[in-house]
């Protein structure tokens, strides 16, 4: 199926400005776990830590990206029948899948990263959706691979368009937030902006992705994911405006 990759951003926009109190709670309490468990790596691991801590926040993106698509399937049709607390309840049996997949899809795309770029791009591009399919397929970690490489494949463009927004989206947040907070000491400014990132722009971003894991599924949108509807004109001819004095 064809993708827009602004189209998609449109669909995400309104659904993250109804249901925004839903996905961002369940964000930050995926941040918070992540965050805890990456100090204590640092802090028992010294360096080795910090690279494993790096590793670790990157694989966090994926398990958010999955209780998210978790909460995104739940609102599609306009309301959340989920509670927050359903919602983490049902990813908790996928959460070692998503946390594994995330791994060795951060491993293989940071490694693509430094011998070329190019090849990184591109394994960014296949591996996008695996959060989705293991969440909402369940497949198991490595079938996700295969999966989201078969769902993405004829709208390679497309998707790194997707991708090329979410870039260009944190970027933005980034430099605004460190705008706003350069007057705070470096480590909480550091601290906050990550916290901004993860549980404000994360969830938009991943709301998107998954409206994409949909469309590219072959699924139309729902009512809840299409932007508003311009209100109708009145019945009736236009008044007539007041000649100019």
């Amino acid at each position: 199926m064809e993708l827009s990759p602004t189209q998609i951003y449109g669909e995400a926009w309104g659904l993250y400005k109804r249901f925004w109190k839903h996905f961002v709670p369940i964000a930050l309490v995926v941040f918070v776990v992540v965050a805890a468990v990456s100090l204590v790596l640092v802090i028992l691991l010294g360096w080795v830590g910090v690279l494993l801590a790096g590793l670790f926040s990157l694989a966090g993106t994926f398990w958010l990206q999955g209780a998210i698509a978790e909460a995104g399937a739940d609102v599609r049709d306009g309301r959340a029948d989920l509670s927050i607390g359903d919602t983490l309840k049902a990813i908790s049996p996928k959460i070692a899948r998503l946390v594994g997949a995330g791994l060795l899809a951060a491993l293989g795309i940071i490694g693509g990263f430094i011998l070329l770029i190019v090849p990184g791009l591109i394994l960014l591009t296949w591996w996008v959706l695996i959060s989705p399919v293991i969440v909402l397929e369940d497949k198991g970690a490595i079938e996700a691979f295969g999966r989201s490489r078969e769902l993405v494949r004829g709208n390679g463009w497309n998707v790194f368009g997707a991708i090329a927004i979410a870039i260009g989206i944190a970027i933005v947040a980034s430099i605004i937030g460190t705008l706003v907070l350069f007057w705070l000491p470096d480590d909480l400014e550091s601290f906050v902006r990550s916290l901004i990132s993860n549980t404000v722009i994360g969830p938009f971003i991943a709301t998107a992705w998954t409206l994409m894991y949909f469309r590219l599924r072959g699924d139309e949108p729902e009512p809840a994911a299409l932007p508003e509807p311009l209100a109708p004109s009145p019945v009736g001819n236009p008044p007539t405006p007041a000649p100019p004095q």
